[in-house]
């Protein structure tokens, strides 16, 4: 069974840094774009970052442009969501996604991706 499985999360003070990774198993996602979204306790899933499959394409949300990096390794499956500058308003519990349809596809609404994770918590302290 296909399924992604983010870690690194954890709690870290403001300024800080984080490196999220997403792994895939069960298929090949190589040819998928991939996306970050987080969700903050009580308030809506919200686009974060998306990769298109060969890496080449990259689109940020503007709360996290300059800060954030994604990036992808096919040869490992995995995608990474490197964090900088960290702000206590980047706390959530953040999710990777996969769309299989759109390989070229930088989608920052919630609806095209066909695969998600279960998410990992990341919570930055003032």
């Amino acid at each position: 069974q296909a399924q992604l499985v983010e870690s690194g999360g954890g709690l870290v003070q403001a300024g800080g840094s984080l490196r999220l990774s997403c792994t895939a198993s069960g298929r090949t996602f190589r040819r998928a774009a991939m996306g970050w979204f987080r969700q903050a306790p009580g308030k809506e899933r919200e686009f974060v970052a998306a990769i298109n499959w060969s890496g080449e394409n990259t689109y940020y949300a503007g709360s996290v442009k300059g800060r954030f990096t994604i990036s992808r390794d096919n040869a490992e499956n995995t995608v990474y969501l490197q964090m900088n500058s960290l702000k206590p308003e980047d706390t959530a519990v953040y999710f990777c996604a996969a769309d299989l349809d759109e390989p070229y596809g930088l989608a920052s609404s919630a609806n095209p991706y066909d695969y998600w994770g279960q998410g990992t918590q990341v919570t930055v302290s003032s």
